[in-house]
């Protein structure tokens, strides 16, 4: 019988929820306000795994926070290795994820699209 999810998998996970605790919670910074973590990607081999993060907070930009959250990596990581209980912890890396972005953006459009086919019925042919 097959499992479901695969072990990196399911340390992907473990590590989503406790980033986002410790972000929320012990990360200082002002540029990590809101940010979301939409993902983790955990290599097979447990050695690396790539963070991505969303940030609504208005005024930063995603270099900005990604540098931040890059900054805080050593720190974040030494936290996991308390709660994971692994071996080694994996390495690592914050990219910027703009797809809530790009949905609110695609979002926006429709209710626009919608709006102006209210306001202006099109003639249907009898």
């Amino acid at each position: 019988m097959s499992r479901d999810f695969s072990r990196a998998a399911r340390i992907a996970d473990q590590i989503q929820r406790d980033l986002s605790d410790l972000i929320r919670l012990e990360v200082k910074d002002p540029r990590v306000d809101l940010v979301t973590i939409s993902a983790v990607d955990v290599s097979r081999d447990l050695s690396h795994a790539k963070v991505y993060v969303t940030s609504m907070a208005p005024g930063h930009s995603p270099e900005q926070t990604t540098a931040a959250l890059q900054h805080a990596a050593g720190f974040l990581r030494s936290q996991l290795a308390r709660s994971l209980k692994l071996r080694t912890v994996p390495h690592l890396e914050f990219a910027y994820d703009p797809s809530v972005e790009r949905g609110i953006r695609l979002s926006q459009l429709i209710d626009q699209a919608v709006a102006e086919d209210r306001a202006h019925p099109h003639d249907e042919p009898e």
